[in-house]
């Protein structure tokens, strides 16, 4: 009962932001389609990442997600703020890293990471994309598309581990380094 009262809680928070991201997004009309596919994608990836979680009843991918998808808006926001770079635009100093960025390769690490290439490989395909067209816009330099590319694959995988199957992780410990291999049973 209390997994339930938690799913409808989450669906009534995040559905209706999630929408209104979106519509924002689209609601656009003087962009060119470059920039509008990207908006769409921003807000597509995450959610796709996110969605998966809920299709697979994976609890725990979930709150995986959760962790790494707020560790990463927290670093982005951060980062901005105490940096103050202005844009290629000189429409505001909010250059440097970009949010846009950030959130679709966080997005598409997490497919990457939980549930297998495969899957990822798409998602990474429009979190290019979204990057690039940060870049066309003149919203974003190149530094700043490459800074939160990086800051949302990081997060991603520092919060999550593989659904099923092997897990591979590197170690590093006092000057000892290695691999560690284990299995969910």
């Amino acid at each position: 009962m209390n997994k339930l009262i938690v799913r409808c809680v989450i669906y009534i928070v995040m559905l209706p932001a999630i929408f209104l991201l979106a519509n924002r997004n689209i609601a656009h009309a003087g962009k060119s389609h470059t920039k509008k596919t990207s908006d769409i994608l921003v807000t597509v990836i995450p959610v796709t990442a996110l969605g998966t979680t809920f299709y697979l009843n994976d609890t725990e991918g979930r709150n995986q997600f959760y962790k790494s998808f707020f560790t990463n808006l927290g670093v982005t926001l951060g980062l901005k703020n105490l940096i103050n770079k202005e844009r290629p635009d000189g429409s505001d100093n909010d250059s440097f890293p970009s949010l846009h960025t950030s959130t679709a390769f966080q997005g598409a690490a997490f497919i990457r990471k939980r549930y297998h290439w495969k899957y990822a490989l798409p998602m990474y395909m429009g979190a290019i994309f979204v990057g690039y067209s940060r870049i066309n816009a003149d919203k974003h330099y190149t530094e700043d598309v490459m800074a939160g590319a990086a800051i949302g694959f990081v997060t991603s995988y520092c919060f999550t581990t593989q659904f099923k199957g092997i897990r591979i992780t590197p170690t590093a410990d006092n000057g000892n380094y290695g691999v560690l291999i284990s299995k969910k049973w």
